[in-house]
């Protein structure tokens, strides 16, 4: 697999999709809000990127839900693995894009996540051991587990239940195969990623995005509901009920969107600590000249 990442506004779906064009491959999206319907300006999913040479390049993970539903990186997973298998299965190859570093991480990583409820009862029967003995008690189970999963009582209390929960219910056992990727980051000068920023939000908005946010509050999401997906959705619900006026929307949004792609690139360092290798492109080349260096570090 190809992955190509890079924080927000550095033009990594385009380079994505060119990609795929020439790998015979489709695009799988690593956006944790790109996945609801009907919300796309604010989401930045930039359909028009998938348009290449007049050919349309196929992606997935992008409108899975609609608005307002809640949806986990758990959930991301099994959407992804389900997504890639039947990208495998036509011969194509799968290229992977997106900022969104827990949802490229849950797959790079391959991490084991489990959605259980927690048991209160059982909770209290494990309150009364102690550190040593929930040690001894994870060691029956037959899953390698983290150190940190007995570094406190309440971390062992966790794993032990989910191991027990596990047991009972062996379909929900989900282990992510391992996937090697090639990754490769797309980045900007951090002045000019702040001016990339800016005009791509003037944009969005001479598009519609205001419009957007109200269709979906016309549609029955509360201010409430629009603010939990922040940014975007946060300043404009906040704009159209009238607690800011747009000036104060656009200059807060754009100082939260700056900020945005800063913890981006935090997240995207702290990848590279933890012995991920991204191969980084500079933004300033053509897009020509970028897809010939990845093409290059693939041979």
């Amino acid at each position: 697999m190809l992955t190509i990442l890079g924080p927000t506004a550095t033009g990594k779906t385009q380079l994505a999709a060119c990609l795929a064009s020439r790998l015979n491959g489709e695009v799988l999206s690593a956006d944790s809000r790109q996945i609801y319907r009907g919300m796309d300006l604010g989401t930045g999913k930039d359909l028009a990127d998938y348009m290449v040479g007049g050919e349309r390049i196929a992606y997935h993970l992008i409108d899975l839900v609609e608005a307002g539903e809640q949806y986990n990186v758990f959930e991301f997973q099994r959407s992804f693995i389900k997504a890639y298998e039947a990208v495998r299965a036509r011969g194509r190859f799968p290229v992977f894009c997106g900022g969104s570093g827990l949802y490229l991480e849950a797959v790079l990583k391959g991490y084991r996540l489990t959605q259980v409820p927690s048991n209160k009862a059982r909770r209290e029967e494990l309150e009364l051991l102690s550190l040593a003995e929930l040690s001894d008690l994870l060691k029956c189970y037959k899953s390698v587990h983290n150190s940190s999963d007995t570094e406190t009582r309440n971390r062992a209390i966790r794993a032990i239940e989910i191991e027990e929960y596990l047991t009972n219910h062996p379909e929900l056992d989900f282990e992510f195969p391992a996937i090697h990727s090639l990754v490769v980051g797309v980045r900007f000068e951090r002045d000019l990623r702040r001016e990339r920023i800016t005009a791509r939000l003037k944009q969005r908005l001479e598009e519609g995005m205001i419009e957007e946010v109200q269709g979906l509050l016309d549609k029955g999401l509360t201010p409430a509901d629009l603010t939990y997906y922040g940014l975007e959705y946060k300043f404009v619900t906040l704009y159209l009920t009238g607690e800011i006026t747009r000036e104060e929307m656009f200059e807060r949004l754009n100082i939260a969107i700056h900020q945005f792609a800063k913890r981006q690139m935090t997240w995207f360092r702290k990848m590279e600590r933890e012995g991920f290798d991204i191969h980084w492109v500079d933004g300033l080349l053509s897009l020509e000249e970028k897809v010939e260096l990845v093409m290059s570090y693939l041979t």
